[in-house]
């Protein structure tokens, strides 16, 4: 039998170690921040300030903000740190508690996803009924159940996590900690940590897809049904920003679970989109789709 050692540590080693690219990816990463931050921090300003748009879909927009000022606070700051200082070390601790923290702005997202599309259902397919199901005092209940959710689900992800040994390496090639990389330093994993991995899976990916993409089948059965152009317009415009966040977002994630444990750069690169690039865009996305943000948004910077 083999020995097993313990890491106190891990060694982050991001973009396969390429040191010469350093200072380019150091900008590359704070700009992204920088911006990311910004503008998001800006939707929920306005989001918060203007009476016109104190109804549930900017509500959900302004969560969707705040969630990804969280990707992306949690991941960058701590590696423009690594790149800028060189030391790559992380401990086991910092290490495990990156990983709750963008657990939880996974889980949020995820379920933040599904709720606008049944807010868009709902307000497309049974607009009668919209602010009796989406009234002020349900929209609080289901924010404040989005982020009880994600607090407790990744509390009992990360719990599971930490019973697994660390052993065969303690590098991450990655540039923070994620739990697919996490999976391939250990030498021993828990039925536990498999089986709640896979009701994890179940309930915050593919039921809110499915559920979605029902919802969208309606919706669109519905849109075509309008005889007005402008109806048909209008309701469109206002689904086609979640669907395009939802694609890539969904996209990425899949593609980058889905290659190879050898492929390091592609599977950087594409948490990169999803962890990083797309908090970034998701609110770009909204403004530029939504014509009622793009006025408030035009009337906020004159």
């Amino acid at each position: 039998m083999k020995n097993e050692t313990f890491n106190k540590y891990f060694y982050i080693l991001p973009f396969s170690g390429e040191t010469r690219y350093k200072p380019f990816i150091s900008i590359f990463f704070s700009l992204i921040y920088v911006f990311g931050v910004l503008v998001n921090s800006f939707i929920i300003t306005v989001i918060c300030l203007e009476v016109q748009l104190h109804k549930p879909m900017y509500l959900f927009i302004c969560n969707l903000s705040i969630v990804d000022i969280f990707y992306v606070s949690v991941t960058v700051p701590k590696l423009l740190q690594i790149l800028l200082s060189g030391n790559h070390i992380v401990s086991f601790s910092q290490c495990y508690t990156q990983l709750y923290f963008f657990s939880v702005a996974t889980t949020a997202e995820q379920i933040l996803l599904f709720i606008m599309a049944y807010d868009r259902y709902v307000a497309i397919c049974i607009p009668l009924h919209y602010h009796q199901i989406l009234s002020r005092r349900n929209c609080i209940l289901i924010t404040f159940g989005i982020w009880a959710a994600a607090f407790l689900n990744s509390l009992l992800f990360v719990v599971s996590a930490l019973n697994m040994s660390s052993c065969h390496s303690n590098i991450i090639h990655q540039f923070f900690c994620d739990g697919k990389s996490l999976t391939k330093t250990t030498c021993t994993t828990t039925q536990m940590f498999f089986v709640i991995t896979g009701i994890e899976i179940l309930l915050f990916a593919f039921v809110p897809v499915l559920s979605t993409c029902i919802s969208y089948v309606n919706i669109f059965s519905v849109i075509f049904k309008k005889k007005s152009k402008e109806s048909r317009r209008k309701a469109f415009s206002t689904c086609s920003s979640h669907v395009t966040v939802m694609s890539i977002y969904y996209g990425t994630i899949l593609i980058g679970y889905l290659i190879p444990s050898y492929s390091e750069f592609l599977d950087s690169f594409f948490n990169t989109v999803y962890a990083a690039i797309t908090p970034m865009i998701n609110p770009i996305i909204y403004s530029l789709q939504n014509s009622t943000m793009q006025s408030v948004l035009l009337r906020f910077i004159k």
